[in-house]
């Protein structure tokens, strides 16, 4: 089976990216040239786990990192699922492989000044999309929710009297979040703009596109990413790093880690403790600056 119709086969079936599928295509090659050099072989779908076993050592002691591998690995396990779709192999030799292990990337969250930046110069709210784009921002800095849960929002989630938000999170548990005065302000803003639309198609839906439908994820990144790559230097501007603004931002100023982690809606305190690396960070300052022993 050639690779054009695996190619074919991510562009069409899958809506796979160029970009993506280039990608694909370079790691697919790579493998075939392994092959080609040690086994005097490029088809791909003849080989079983020691082969890819062999290919892995090397890509390891060649000091390519394990997160690449695993990508390169991820590709040629997708290619092998195409097979198994089309009949050409009945086992896929990668059923049983575990990925390497990887360390977790430690995300810097948008300073303080950045935040600001982006809230009170960067966003001039003029019209409907000014003011929901201003409101996802400082709701997701406020509230530290994920983006599928701003995504599905109800307009009845709101509650405006007690001044606090329900949020549906993971294995839909549902949580209760404190809304400040901003924050309420930026709501009634955004709601007032959101009656005036010519035409509502999701009335239950708190986030809307112009048009009255869901805003969707691949939007909601985009506008995070617009107004942050233009306020700050990191590398990724996403509704994640948010998420982490608003969880060591808290840590910072001294937030017990329990309700840190019952504001983000995790299950455990392990998941909420990879952002407590910044607020140490914090603390060893002011232990550096205040303690009378450090004093000169």
């Amino acid at each position: 089976m050639s690779l054009s119709a695996f190619t074919d086969y991510l562009l069409l079936e899958k809506k796979y990216s160029k970009h993506t599928i280039l990608a694909y295509q370079r790691d697919l090659q790579k493998f075939q040239e392994f092959l080609k050099e040690h086994h005097d072989s490029t088809v791909i779908s003849k080989v079983g786990y020691s082969e890819i076993r062999q290919w892995i050592v090397e890509l390891v002691d060649s000091g390519i990192t394990n997160r690449t591998i695993n990508r390169k690995v991820s590709s040629l396990n997708t290619y092998f699922k195409f097979l198994l779709k089309i009949q050409d192999i009945k086992v896929n030799p990668l059923k049983q492989h575990k990925a390497l292990k990887v360390g977790k990337k430690v995300q810097l969250p948008f300073s303080e000044q950045e935040l600001k930046l982006v809230l009170e110069d960067t966003i001039e709210v003029t019209d409907f999309e000014s003011a929901r784009n201003h409101l996802i921002i400082e709701l997701f800095y406020a509230t530290g929710i994920r983006r599928i849960e701003l995504v599905n929002l109800k307009v009845l989630d709101i509650d405006f009297s007690n001044k606090q938000i329900k949020v549906l999170g993971k294995r839909n548990k549902e949580r209760y979040i404190p809304l400040i005065e901003p924050l309420i302000k930026s709501l009634e803003r955004y709601v007032d703009y959101r009656n005036q639309l010519i035409k509502i198609e999701d009335k239950d839906v708190l986030f809307l596109t112009k048009k009255g439908f869901i805003i969707y994820e691949k939007l909601v990144y985009r506008i995070i990413n617009k107004y942050f790559s233009e306020a700050s230097s990191k590398a990724k501007c996403s509704p994640h790093v948010l998420r982490h603004s608003f969880a060591t931002h808290l840590l910072n100023k001294g937030a017990d880690l329990n309700a840190v982690k019952e504001l983000l809606g995790h299950t455990s305190l392990a998941a909420t403790q990879v952002y407590t690396h910044n607020s140490i960070a914090e603390l060893k300052k002011v232990y550096a600056k205040s303690h009378p022993r450090n004093l000169r």
